[in-house]
């Protein structure tokens, strides 16, 4: 791979989503400034992925495309919000754009950038390929933070180590303790949900669990966004003791709890790889997904659990035959779980 040593002093970074994949992003946004320390980074995202994209001085400027929002709109207005979006971008002169997404959506809003030098990492799809150049490097293959850090390496970073710039969450550490008078330390956070119905272990597998770690004299927290909540009454239900804050915690908030936990255990989801980065111990579940390309990744801490079936890691949404989540037992999770704990 040509390194390219040019000097950039404008740069915009195109990663709206998800709260993983813009976690994943990070290492790289790491070793681009150090290799750019003069240089103004900004950042595109989803608002509601935004949470931990890095504050001042790691990246000096954050810009917000709501999808949601987008998609709700009549035509004039989406090609009003289109307009004033170009408008916007523009007005910004980068010198410099990374489509670290590789999607139609990142690749439209990297056209109307106003900059013609467009690059983007490996795996460029739905035709962001013709509108950004693809960074093809040694680790094309390899897991999604090294196919990013090869776009970084490309641009002349140096890649000594994996890190994750996390934000200061002080303020939302108070404001957990706040909405909870139940929390003790130490404590174990179990996040049940997941995107996708494949990626799920059942609720009697994490209730079973929790009252194995409550009975080994830890307390267990329930954690996850709002639309876990029935998920997290249904555990909690079945496992008296448990404390559950799904739907209660914003996402930096979520961060805080997992910051001040003892160990963390989820299938592959969003809050995963807060923890990985935070590089909690950790244990991961996964069945459908694939945790040699998008599993926690730079941290010694973190324990994958991978279904002990033939068909692990086919990438289904939907499964006539769900049996790999099913086949990860309670006791083999609480097993690793206890070897981190000791």
């Amino acid at each position: 791979m040509t390194v390219n040593n040019m000097e950039y002093h404008n740069i915009l970074i195109i990663k709206m989503s998800s709260l993983g994949d813009v976690l994943h992003t990070l290492p790289f946004v790491a070793v681009l400034r150090e290799r750019f320390p003069g240089a103004r980074l900004t950042w595109l995202v989803h608002p509601q992925f935004g949470a931990f994209v890095p504050d001042p001085p790691m990246v000096d400027e954050v810009l917000y495309f709501d999808k949601v929002k987008f998609n709700k709109m009549g035509l004039w207005d989406k090609w009003s919000c289109f307009r004033e979006m170009r408008s916007l971008l523009h007005s910004k002169q980068f010198d410099l754009v990374i489509d670290m997404q590789g999607l139609f959506k990142s690749a439209v809003l990297a056209a109307i950038s106003g900059c013609d030098n467009r690059i983007g990492y490996c795996e460029m799809r739905e035709g962001s390929g013709f509108i950004s150049r693809a960074v093809t490097g040694e680790h094309a293959r390899d897991h999604v933070i090294e196919r990013y850090l090869d776009v970084a390496r490309y641009l002349g970073c140096t890649v000594d180590e994996i890190k994750f710039p996390m934000p200061d969450l002080q303020k939302e550490w108070q404001a957990v303790q706040e909405k909870t008078e139940a929390l003790k330390d130490p404590y174990v956070v179990l996040v049940p949900g997941a995107r996708w119905d494949t990626k799920k272990w059942p609720p009697e597998h994490f209730a079973k669990l929790a009252g194995m770690i409550l009975r080994d004299g830890k307390q267990v927290v329930l954690a996850g966004g709002p639309e876990d909540i029935p998920l997290g009454s249904q555990i909690a239900g079945l496992s008296p003791g448990v404390t559950d804050l799904t739907g209660k915690t914003g996402l930096r908030e979520l961060g805080a709890l997992l910051q001040h936990c003892t160990a963390y255990i989820s299938v592959d989801t969003g809050p995963l790889f807060i923890a990985a980065a935070m590089k909690k111990p950790l244990v991961a579940l996964y069945g459908p997904t694939r945790p040699d390309r998008t599993g926690p990744y730079g941290s010694a801490e973190a324990t994958i659990i991978k279904a002990p079936v033939s068909c692990a890691g086919c990438l289904k949404k939907h499964c006539d035959n769900w049996i790999c989540m099913k086949a990860i037992t309670p006791e083999m999770v609480f097993d690793e779980y206890r070897k981190k704990v000791k």
